[in-house]
């Protein structure tokens, strides 16, 4: 059971508010988020949107997009393929959120494999 294993890396980073895993169309498959947490950044329309971006990159030869990092007045966002949104506080530490991403290495290998399965 990895849920477990994600909640706590949730509450490992200050200022982090959401943790979303999609799949490239935006569908979310794994999310846990605070109540400060945006909600229109938590809705399809918005999760989609950086996939979209991805693939539009590649056609005009930018190859394949692996991470994107877009900082707005109040939130941060870092994106990056299964696909893996952190929102967070703009004042959170993007460094740990990079981190982080490679601390959930076993929870996306485990996830692939449900989803590979279904």
């Amino acid at each position: 059971m990895f849920y477990g294993r994600y909640i706590i890396l949730f509450y490992s980073v200050d200022g982090l508010l959401a943790i979303v895993i999609t799949d490239r169309d935006g569908v979310p498959l794994l999310k846990v988020s605070t109540d400060q947490a945006p909600e229109l950044a938590l809705r399809h329309n918005f999760l989609c949107t950086f996939g979209t971006a991805a693939e539009q990159a590649s056609k005009i030869g930018l190859k394949q997009t692996r991470k994107f990092i877009c900082m707005y007045q109040n939130y941060q966002i870092d994106k990056s393929p299964l696909v893996l949104t952190f929102i967070a506080t703009v004042k959170t530490n993007t460094g740990l959120l990079l981190n982080l991403e490679s601390d959930m290495k076993d929870i996306f290998k485990d996830l692939s494999t449900v989803i590979t399965n279904s």
